[in-house]
């Protein structure tokens, strides 16, 4: 029976992607060309170019990918528990899990993302689905949870724990322990600390520091 036309075109997006990350990882991404990527994944370049416009669409391709695996990866912890400290706890290690497969590849393209005018930094116009979707889980982290706070810092918190996340992140690029000991022992130290600031943000000498914080954040954000 002939493949539908759809599987068959998911199928060899699958497979272009899958051929990049590979050649990202043994060849560096600046030497990876969209020809050899072709070339690997046995489709004409201009097939590949169909797909993917730029290496930089792959390495958003594989920003999705990753974002799917830890939307996946967080169901069970987020199902299940209702305390804000192991919602975070669980969806931060879920996040660390999905990286480890690609720690090696990361470190090599690193410097590429920390470029601000680069399409693959986090902050990017281009990067805007992925971080969204991104801060969306951390969204779910604090509603699904029985956390009682300040309506106006409710909204920005999903925000502040994406970005502590992305600390999370650079220290896990360039952490060198066996299986990112280092960084899963990070998220099992800052949680608590972040939990227990999050919800001093409602005793009365902390509350016009958070109304600051909120408004520092809106400002910048306009």
């Amino acid at each position: 029976m002939t493949e539908p036309k759809a599987v068959k075109s998911e199928h060899t997006r699958t497979l272009i992607v899958e051929t990049a990350l590979r050649l990202f990882r043994e060849r560096g991404y600046e030497a990876t060309t969209m020809r050899g990527i072709a070339k690997e994944a046995g489709v004409s370049v201009g097939n590949a170019y169909y797909y993917f416009g730029s290496k930089e669409e792959l390495i958003q391709a594989y920003y999705d990918q990753l974002q799917e695996e830890h939307n996946a990866a967080c169901r069970a912890v987020l199902d299940r528990e209702r305390d804000f400290a192991p919602r975070l706890l669980g969806v931060l290690k879920a996040r660390i899990d999905t990286m480890v497969p690609y720690h090696a590849f990361a470190g090599k393209f690193f410097k590429f993302a920390a470029e601000p005018t680069s399409p693959l930094n986090p902050f990017s116009a281009e990067s805007g689905p992925s971080r969204k979707g991104a801060i969306a889980i951390y969204r779910e982290v604090v509603d699904g949870s029985n956390l009682k706070i300040d309506s106006d810092f409710r909204e920005e918190l999903p925000e502040l724990l994406w970005l502590y996340s992305m600390g999370i992140v650079l220290y896990w690029v360039h952490d060198s322990s066996p299986g990112c000991r280092k960084t899963y022992l990070l998220v099992d130290r800052t949680v608590p600390l972040v939990k227990r600031m999050v919800s001093m943000s409602r005793l009365p000498g902390f509350r016009s520091v958070t109304r600051d914080l909120v408004g520092v954040i809106r400002d910048v954000r306009a």
